[in-house]
């Protein structure tokens, strides 16, 4: 797939030539000024007539016309030096492999000394790289009968280097392609048909995973669950006629087990709001309503490629909410794991039943720190629109970790206020503990409340990715569908993790 070099010979022969055009107003220098020389200047010129731009993400294709080997040059614009951040760079190059995609090159090059700037180093160019690549490149074949037509698509990169040494150039290219690939893994799965992906394929899916990578793995069958008391999961299984699954993945970066990240995901495979049915319209999609658990097993397969020093236990209830006679219903009271007794007021707010078990089970396997993501409420999409993810702490040095590592992944997030007026809500109740649905008001708080019930006094962050988890239009690093959303903020957020003093 990538293969590094170190100079750039333009008698090479190659599909296309990649080559970065930062907005500089003195000319050209380096390769760009051999190239404009074996244009005889015409380079220069197509610049300043604007048929080749150095805006930012603007991408300028060149046929060469034999003036070089190469068949033709793609100019990436970056704008201006100083303004050029590694979120921008990743932009640019999915939006450059999108185009190479629809002009079927199998083979192209890139001169990577062209893309380093004052806060892009050779290295994080190649990270930034092979991650779009991945990204941009990635296709949800679906279910259509095939074409015999063989499928064209980029499979060889050559990358040159004069600045960075091959192995670390290619070190970072394979961190970056890890990253591309973990998160469109979580897409596939996200994308895969309730039908064709039960809870028992996702654990399915799991124990492939922890083969591959030598997790640890613990799948709970129903009897398992019953026997722990997971009351809460339980009941949005009933109605089902698939088996729940308590799937759990456990990697072990550092001697002593100790100072544990918990990863939990929801993993509800359809969700037709039971009772609490949803309409006809809201029904269509839900089978997307596993996005956290792809998240955390995207992130996994990350972490099992990059092998952090750290120590991290996977948690993901499974199942999905169905409607039948033996279906929990509205007024049911049910127990959880914990102990805590929890009244059902929505059957259509079975995320957080399912999460409050699993967090509760991320404990008893000794987490000390606590994320969870999820396909959670629309409320949140209300608050927040369809880019943003949003966040809820009780501790706020751990949302400061995740938000980092969001940022890195430009994967934004916004954090919403928890007040104990929203606890009180969930607390009120007068036949239970907590009630799973206090109202529409806030409808996002109040569930992140309802699940911060049960990570009680552990340091924890919650990711509401109703809105972000799939794109209903196609976009620089990716298709329409799913996102994968998470996936990189996980995996960086447990790679840069610091433990923190409570």
């Amino acid at each position: 797939m990538f293969y590094v070099k170190k100079e750039l010979d333009l008698d090479a022969e190659h599909n296309g030539l990649v080559v970065g055009l930062f907005d500089k107003p003195e000319k050209f220098s380096g390769l760009l000024a051999k190239l404009d020389q074996s244009f005889n200047g015409q380079l220069t010129e197509l610049v300043k007539s604007g048929d080749i731009s150095a805006k930012v993400k603007s991408i300028s294709k060149v046929h060469s016309l034999g003036k070089i080997a190469a068949k033709r040059i793609w100019f990436v614009g970056l704008g201006k030096e100083k303004d050029l951040s590694f979120d921008k760079l990743r932009e640019a190059f999915g939006k450059l492999f999108k185009e190479v995609k629809g002009s079927k090159l199998e083979e192209a090059a890139v001169y990577l000394d062209s893309f380093v700037a004052e806060e892009i180093e050779g290295l994080d160019a190649a990270h930034a790289l092979s991650e779009a690549f991945a990204l941009a490149s990635y296709q949800f074949s679906g279910y259509r009968q095939k074409s015999n037509e063989p499928e064209r698509k980029l499979e060889k990169l050559t990358i040159y280097s004069e600045a960075v040494e091959e192995e670390d150039i290619l070190a970072s290219l394979s961190v970056g392609y890890a990253f591309g690939k973990g998160t469109n893994s979580a897409r596939t799965l996200v994308n895969t048909p309730g039908n064709m992906l039960t809870a028992s394929d996702l654990a399915n899916y799991a124990e492939e995973l922890g083969a591959k990578y030598d997790f640890e793995v613990e799948i709970l069958e129903k009897e398992d669950i019953e026997k722990l008391g997971m009351g809460a999961f339980l009941a949005v299984n009933k109605g089902s006629a698939e088996p729940p699954k308590m799937i759990v993945l456990k990697y072990q970066g550092k001697e002593e087990w100790k100072d544990v990240i918990g990863l939990v995901g929801k993993g509800i495979t359809f969700d037709t709001g039971g009772y609490s049915i949803k309409t006809k319209a809201g029904i269509v999609g839900m089978k997307t309503d596993m996005g956290g658990a792809a998240a955390v097993l995207g992130a996994m397969e990350i972490i099992g490629e990059i092998k952090p020093e750290q120590n991290v236990v996977a948690v993901i209830p499974s199942t999905d909410n169905m409607i039948s006679g033996a279906a929990f219903k509205p007024d049911d009271v049910i127990t959880s794991m914990s102990g805590k007794t929890i009244e059902v007021l929505n059957t259509d707010a079975e995320g957080r039943l399912v999460l409050a078990d699993a967090i509760t089970y991320a404990k008893h396997h000794g987490a000390e720190y606590l994320v969870d993501v999820a396909t959670l409420t629309g409320g949140v999409i209300t608050a927040l629109g369809l880019h943003t993810t949003g966040a809820m702490t009780n501790y706020e040095p751990l949302y400061e970790q995740v938000l980092e590592a969001s940022m890195e992944a430009g994967e934004q997030m916004w954090q919403l206020p928890l007040f104990e007026s929203e606890k009180e809500r969930v607390r009120n109740s007068k036949v239970a503990d907590l009630n799973n649905s206090p109202g529409s008001e806030g409808h996002a708080i109040v569930a992140g409340a309802f699940i911060g019930e049960f990570a009680e006094n552990t340091p924890w962050v919650h990711l509401d990715i109703a809105g972000t988890a799939t794109s209903s239009k196609a976009y620089n690093l990716g298709p329409a569908g799913a996102t994968g959303v998470m996936v990189r903020t996980l995996a960086l957020f447990v790679e840069r993790f610091e433990p923190i003093e409570k």
